[in-house]
């Protein structure tokens, strides 16, 4: 049977203190209690309803926590105030000091600059490799490994990961296996595959609206109940808490995903299948071009479509600035990092969100100075948005057009 994830949120049932259809918000940063043992009960992690003090949890984070895990299909969840938010404290949980990661070459620039960057100053190292290769995978593992991590659809490249078969591997081996479901919120259910914790940025498609932040960390009991720790948890201690009034205003907007990915998917789709009937050069899951459509199709619920990214290469940064300058201009999008926007977004990640990367790996893992990240929105008439971009795309020289198949739209 398929999963569904909308329907796990829809069967939430949250009602305000004096019976609002929203549930209210706790504007608190700390709770009273009706007895000391009570407060030291919760301290200890023994006193489940109650709440000490925002920075460990608060009612609005709850409700949120419970309703992406019920979307991911996890146990439980708890959010942060960022997507690195989440991710840093989760690899920090399961890593100590001489630990080994093994991570996808092709992740979020941020992520990136921490494996790389900042986890070996606490003798944390990692190996990149390429995680098509399932064998790539099993062969970096060594003796001091404890966590594989990867994408389900990677920032910016787009490439599929097999997380049945890394789930495989992971077990195997005794590790865990973390994976960021951002770009692909509903269409990948990372946990019904395998995955031990999934991450997302919700500040993307999930709050959909670019204006806050925040990251959500999905998993077991134990290793939620793990990060909260009053002693050595990772979110507790590194303090990447989230608000009550953004976790009211996410959970408001995470009710209406389902809508907003399907016409992201279906948008998406339409412009890649045009793009590339052009002869531009385009890299979109949905088509059958891409070397890990069968895969994606395998692994994915189909009802939320293939996901509102895609990338064109048009050959130099020079013409990718004119470009996006263009298209800015036209109002076709705004020239902007992030993504889930209900305006498409677009950048060039190897100077924008993926510059963390050096050139010389950017160019091993495919990252051309070329290459447009788009975030594809919520487009009413999706041809008429082709037509302006193509139109665009004419007036800065990118790639030489069928006018042929296309004569009729110039």
């Amino acid at each position: 049977m398929t999963f569904k994830p909308a329907n796990k949120i829809q069967d939430l049932q949250y009602f305000g203190e004096f019976g609002g259809v929203n549930p209210s918000i706790s504007d608190s940063s700390t709770y009273t209690f009706l007895s000391a043992k009570k407060m030291f009960d919760t301290f200890e992690g023994n006193a489940e309803g109650c709440y000490l003090y925002s920075r460990h949890s608060s009612p609005s984070a709850l409700y949120l926590g419970e309703a992406l895990a019920a979307m991911e299909d996890t146990e439980t969840a708890t959010v942060t105030a960022t997507g690195m938010g989440a991710i840093v404290p989760a690899i920090m949980q399961l890593c100590s000091a001489g630990d080994h990661i093994v991570a996808s070459r092709t992740i979020y620039g941020g992520t990136y600059a921490f494996l790389k960057n900042m986890a070996p100053k606490y003798n944390i190292t990692t190996t990149f490799v390429d995680i098509t290769k399932p064998e790539a995978v099993e062969a970096a593992i060594g003796p001091n490994t404890k966590v594989v991590y990867c994408e389900s659809v990677s920032n910016p490249l787009l490439e599929i990961a097999d997380i049945a078969e890394l789930g495989t591997i992971t077990r195997k081996h005794n590790l865990k296996l973390l994976v960021d479901n951002t770009f692909s919120p509903m269409s990948v259910s990372p946990a019904k595959l395998g995955a031990d914790v999934v991450l997302h940025s919700l500040t993307k498609f999930i709050n959909g609206s670019s204006d806050t932040m925040g990251g959500v960390i999905c998993g077991s009991q134990e290793f939620i109940d793990e990060l909260r720790n009053v002693n050595d948890g990772a979110c507790m201690l590194m303090g990447a808490s989230m608000d009550s009034l953004r976790a009211a205003s996410i959970l408001k907007n995470l009710r209406t995903l389902h809508i907003r990915m399907k016409q992201h998917s279906a948008n998406a789709m339409y412009l890649a299948e045009k793009f590339e009937a052009d002869g531009l050069k385009t890299v979109y899951p949905g088509l059958k071009s891409h070397p890990g459509h069968e895969l994606i199709t395998r692994l994915m619920n189909p009802q939320y479509g293939y996901g509102g990214m895609l990338t064109i290469d048009v050959g130099s940064l020079e013409k990718a600035n004119e470009l996006m300058e263009l298209m800015q201009e036209r109002n076709l999008g705004y020239l902007a990092v992030s993504l889930g926007f209900y305006k498409t977004l677009f950048s060039a990640p190897g100077s924008s969100t993926s510059s963390e990367i050096p050139e010389e790996e950017q160019m091993e893992m495919g990252l051309s100075d070329g290459l447009i990240r788009f975030s594809i929105g919520l487009d009413n008439d999706i041809e008429r948005t082709y037509r302006s971009m193509r139109r665009c795309m004419k007036e800065v020289g990118v790639y030489p057009i069928n006018e042929v198949t296309n004569s009729s739209i110039v």
